[in-house]
């Protein structure tokens, strides 16, 4: 993956302070486990309450990890002042979603001015074991000069 260099010196507090504002996040238990410039990493411990009939997580909350890590990676690229919103996101299912956690990858393929496209992967971990249980691809809208919310 390409090095990006963050346009503001505090991105990782903004995007930590906008996480923490994030109550879905908070209610289902995820974590930011790594904030970079470019990337960003999300950490999910499995809960039976998250999970589809089958006892595997939700797709809807496999997406949700990983578009909010995919939004944060294009975020910590933004200016200072900005906001993030995802406009679109595909996401592929490529194996039940089962382990003891999940990891959320957000990671920019290619930074814009006003749109930045990322890609998105879940790992489901047990032990040293991961597998990956989706992929994606994302695109974000840069609204600058606004107060994140």
């Amino acid at each position: 993956m390409p090095v990006f260099q963050a346009q503001d010196p505090a991105y990782e507090t903004r995007v930590r302070e906008s996480f923490a504002r994030q109550t879905l996040m908070a209610t289902i238990g995820a974590r930011l486990a790594l904030v970079a410039p470019g990337r960003v990493e999300i950490e999910l411990p499995y809960r039976a309450d998250l999970t589809q009939q089958h006892g595997f997580l939700h797709a809807g909350i496999t997406s949700a990890i990983a578009d909010s890590a995919g939004g944060y990676a294009g975020y910590s690229l933004f200016p200072a002042g900005s906001s993030v919103l995802t406009v679109e996101f595909k996401i592929n299912l490529t194996a039940p979603a089962a382990g003891e956690r999940f990891l959320a990858i957000g990671e920019v393929l290619k930074p814009g001015r006003t749109l930045c496209i990322c890609r998105l992967e879940v790992l489901g971990i047990t032990g040293e074991t991961r597998t990956t249980v989706a992929v994606g691809q994302q695109t974000l809208f840069c609204l600058e000069d606004r107060p994140d919310h």
